[in-house]
């Protein structure tokens, strides 16, 4: 008898099914030479501190660093963890072979090797290997198991980290606790954890400290075109007003005038983290969210293995790629005419050197069914439109640049025009989200007419007056981004594709690595924004030891783990550089001065909640989450001019922004959604009856209407 061991139970009735193993049986299935059980994820754990021995039941200064001789595992204490174990544990003992079936990544392996362990397999095993659980992709992975020994050091990198994280966790945790702690609070530290609290809070300093300050530019139109003073910002009016009474008496000359053709690169496919920021960005969805819904999507079949870290295809799915589309119904105007011709084979999406263990996000040849939630759908159609988009033409644009002077003072404007939408053409009929500042920047770019070198006339000069801006704090998105590049600021996909390695975290792990940092008190959210808490900055004030905080540092950790993964570097090394540094930490700690960690009181928090809580809760509702009025059957949706039932073609409900000349804000029309009404408002300038003011209602048969 061949034993199956699946990660969860849903995922073992897909093999069974599979296989033929039809008879249901009390914790695994059975038939045709086989038995499919399951484990829950983690059966089993690192044994905690008390294990090794009742003096470290209590938390002591002094029996710190915790380091025992060697490591052991138990199982989690739960009763159905512990039935379950016990199925597996029979049917080890009783079959021939073992079917290594786990998620095919490195938490996967772990959780499969710890199972083995424990239940003393001497058996051979196999490893079942795929990256989609549809049923051509199991049968595929059954002609092709693979021995166990391949993916040893995928298991050691994964049995190192917990140690790792162990190691500087329990110790650091227990000795920043005692020493700074005041018998108030425990204060948690982590390998990756802290390193990110750091970057949360060295953001939340830097814009603190920040002081605005005003500046003075001078701009002037020429021919309908702003040109831009192409000197230092000014920090005196006085020198603005010298400057703009220079301009008024001295004319406008052309110096220059460039259009160049360019290309913008398609979008690469998704890894997780790629996808995770973009539906950050576009829907406001957690990173843990995210991964709830991609997980579910790939355990429905949909798409494949989700927890990767690589945004390219392998050669041998090149063949796969046609069938892929045709199977894709609902995008069948964005994907036939790709099938009119041969699917490109660029290196920019199929390169073996740049696939590990799995390749990108894609869809599978199983379309979605109509049962998805609202968010599955959202994250399906992200990651089938980019995997759509990636077989377009590159997008042509053309770039303007002007020179220009008056007098003696250099002036400039660019502009850009789409030549072919190319890729673009995918995106077309999506409503745009908030745009970042580079991309205003884009928008706002002008249409440029053709000028001609030395050609002059009259212009209207002025002054704009601006703000400098504090550092923006992080979101979600861009947080994701800087664990993946252990706090470098890089844009372009290509550099930080080399990053990653050096990346902090995993990135089926930052999610949760960014939830623990809410449980802990140390950060908030206020609307997408992450604020660091006065715990969290005390908390990363009190920590001294660079290592502990620093995101450079704990990328090298990274790096040596994904060495030990390919075999470039050895497992107990890395646990002997911990204990090291953990065993060099206790004693700095310990000999060093204690400072005072104040905590706020309970009662301030209760009192700050109560105030704040409402007006966070109307900061967070997004549109997306709010149901639709009229049919109450879906959620609405903003678009360009109106917010609408995203079911708009059967249901009809819609409400413009501009209502009788005024343009209504985002909480303004919520309330006119949710209450029916809103506030008093003025600066109606179209209404038949001539009212400029009054409260904006919704009729029982969802009209618009005015009370004075």
């Amino acid at each position: 008898m061949k034993l199956c061991i699946a990660e969860k139970p849903s995922v073992a009735r897909d093999i069974a099914k599979v296989l033929g193993a039809t008879m249901p049986k009390q914790g695994y299935m059975e038939g045709n030479g086989y038995c499919v059980t399951w484990t829950f994820g983690h059966l089993c754990t690192l044994k905690e501190p008390h294990d090794y021995g009742p003096q470290y039941k209590s938390w002591n200064l002094f029996l710190l660093p915790i380091i025992p001789q060697s490591f052991g595992i138990k199982l989690i204490p739960n009763k159905g963890v512990e039935n379950q174990f016990k199925v597996i544990e029979r049917l080890v003992a009783e079959c021939d072979e073992v079917i290594n079936c786990g998620d095919a990544g490195q938490e996967g392996e772990l959780i499969q090797r710890w199972v083995l362990q424990k239940a003393k397999c001497d058996k051979p095993v196999q490893r079942l290997w795929i990256s989609s659980l549809t049923e051509e992709a199991i049968k595929e992975g059954f002609e092709k198991l693979k021995p166990a020994e391949d993916y040893k050091n995928l298991y050691l990198a994964g049995n190192a980290r917990a140690i790792g994280d162990w190691l500087l966790g329990i110790n650091a945790t227990r000795l920043f606790t005692k020493k700074f702690g005041g018998n108030k609070a425990v204060l948690s530290i982590g390998r990756v954890q802290t390193p990110t609290l750091a970057m949360l809070v060295q953001r939340q300093k830097e814009i603190d400290a920040f002081s605005t300050e005003e500046y003075w530019e001078l701009k002037t139109k020429y021919r309908d075109v702003i040109f831009n003073a192409a000197i230092d910002r000014l920090k005196t009016l006085d020198r603005a007003e010298k400057g703009l009474e220079y301009l008024k008496v001295n004319p406008f000359e052309i110096l220059s005038f460039e259009i160049k053709e360019g290309k913008e690169k398609n979008p690469r496919l998704f890894d997780l983290t790629g996808l995770q920021v973009e539906a950050n960005k576009k829907f406001g969805y957690s990173a843990d969210s995210t991964l709830k819904y991609i997980q579910s999507l790939y355990e429905k079949k949909h798409v494949t293995y989700p927890r990767v870290d690589t945004t390219y295809l392998s050669e041998s799915l090149y063949p796969k790629i046609g069938v892929i589309l045709q199977s894709m119904a609902i995008y069948k105007d964005l994907i036939s005419p790709l099938l009119e011709q041969p699917i490109p084979k660029s290196k920019a999406v199929f390169d073996d050197a740049k696939v590990t263990d799995h390749h990108a996000i894609i869809p599978t040849e199983i379309p979605p069914s109509p049962n998805l939630t609202r968010e599955e759908k959202l994250i399906y159609d992200l990651i089938a439109k980019r995997f759509i988009a990636v077989f377009y033409p590159e997008c042509k644009i053309s770039n303007t640049l002007v020179e220009a002077q008056v007098g003696t003072i250099p002036f400039k404007t660019s502009g850009r025009q789409v030549l072919e939408p190319g890729w673009r053409a995918v995106y077309a009929k999506d409503a745009k989200e908030e745009p970042t500042d580079k991309e205003k920047d884009k928008e706002e770019e002008q249409t440029i007419p053709e000028f001609k070198v030395g050609e002059t006339g009259p212009h209207d000069p002025m002054i704009h007056q601006g703000k400098t801006s504090p550092p923006k704090p992080y979101t979600e998105a861009t947080l994701l981004r800087a664990m993946e590049t252990a706090g470098k600021q890089v844009d372009d996909e290509e550099l930080r594709e080399m990053l990653k390695n050096n990346g902090i975290g995993r990135p089926s792990t930052r999610a949760n690595i960014i939830e623990t940092l809410f449980k802990r008190k140390y950060i908030e959210k206020k609307r997408k924004n992450l604020i660091a808490t006065q715990t969290g900055i005390q908390l990363i004030d009190t920590i001294e030891d660079e290592l502990l905080k620093s995101p450079e540092l704990t990328g090298e950790w990274e790096l040596k783990l994904r060495k030990i993964e390919s075999g470039e570097y050895e497992a107990n090394q890395f646990k002997d550089e911990l204990i090291q540094m953990v065993t060099e930490l206790t004693k700095k700690v310990v000999d060093g001065k204690a400072k005072v960690f104040t905590l706020h009181e309970e009662k301030e928090e209760v009192k700050e909640k109560k105030k704040r809580e409402p007006a966070v809760k109307k900061e967070l509702q997004s549109w997306e989450e709010t149901q639709c009025p009229k049919c109450k059957a879906h959620n609405l949706m903003k678009g360009k001019t109106a917010v609408g039932c995203s079911d708009f073609k059967n249901c009809g409900f819609k409400v413009s922004f501009d209502i009788f000349g005024k343009k209504l804000s985002d909480k303004q029309l919520m309330d006119l959604v949710l209450k029916g009404k809103t506030s008093k408002l003025k600066g109606f300038t179209t209404h038949p009856e001539s009212l400029t003011e009054g409260v904006v209602t919704l009729s029982p048969e969802f009209l618009i209407n005015i009370n004075s």
